[in-house]
């Protein structure tokens, strides 16, 4: 019960490791916010709790700021945000790069992050307290893991955790970020759909050190430890969840 009379925000919680993370937080006493663009998606089947939904355009500034008011309004604080709203538009080679994807991409899964640390911040340093955990990729460190203006974002994330954490640090509000590798979730149903459908599943999470791929509750865990006291003298790190995919080279043919 590390969140026992906590509040918290998930974004993206309408699924995969967004709604992992919401039954997490509210599995150890959390009061949580769930929050995501498409509503319907949001699910109330949580722990015995004071919960809520709420629909949020991360991209909308104006939204980012009435959601978070509406948390601090009704609960009167806020600990910790799971900043995990991100969108996917595929692989593109950089010379077919299409800008109105990179806009969208980078206008969700970064500027995003960067609305939702503003306006949460705010309400953290008033207290004195909070920790936010972001959410970025492997493919925010390394190529192979996504498109250009994914893997862009995820690389802006993991900065902007570093530079927020410095902005924050003397005010006690912690910020950190996860990074995960090869998660089953809805970004990524094509990769395991087409495996499966090509007989070709046992190669999925080959390249990762544990020979697997992750579940959305394994990034949840590491999300609960760094918005938890647990890691209360960790700051502006960027843990990489990924079964050891970016610990090696990682080369094809490199493993059996």
């Amino acid at each position: 019960m590390r969140f026992e009379g906590k509040v918290a925000i998930v974004t993206g919680a309408g699924s995969g490791i967004g709604r992992a993370t919401a039954r997490r937080l509210a599995s150890e006493g959390a009061k949580v916010c769930l929050v995501d663009v498409n509503e319907a998606g949001l699910t109330d089947s949580l722990p015995d709790g004071d919960h809520m939904t709420l629909s949020c355009d991360v991209s909308d500034e104006a939204q980012v700021e009435a959601m978070v008011k509406t948390v601090a309004d009704k609960w009167g604080r806020l600990d910790a945000v799971a900043n995990n709203a991100g969108v996917s538009r595929g692989y593109q080679p950089i010379m077919d790069n299409d800008f109105d994807d990179w806009a969208l991409v980078l206008g969700v899964n970064l500027t995003g992050v960067a609305r939702v640390l503003k306006h949460a911040s705010r309400v953290m340093v008033e207290q004195k307290s909070g920790a936010i955990v972001n959410t970025a990729s492997v493919a925010g460190i390394r190529s192979g893991a996504g498109g250009n203006a994914y893997s862009a974002s995820k690389a802006g994330v993991i900065s902007l955790t570093q530079t927020a954490a410095c902005d924050l640090g003397g005010f006690g509000v912690r910020v950190n970020a996860v990074c995960p590798g090869l998660i089953e979730t809805g970004m990524t149903k094509r990769v395991f759909d087409y495996a499966r459908e090509n007989d070709k599943e046992h190669k999925l999470g080959s390249r990762c050190e544990l020979r697997r791929y992750g579940r959305p509750e394994e990034i949840a865990a590491a999300i609960a430890f760094l918005a938890s006291d647990d890691a209360s003298y960790i700051t502006g790190q960027a843990l990489p969840v990924d079964g050891g995919n970016t610990a090696s080279l990682n080369l094809p043919g490199m493993k059996v």
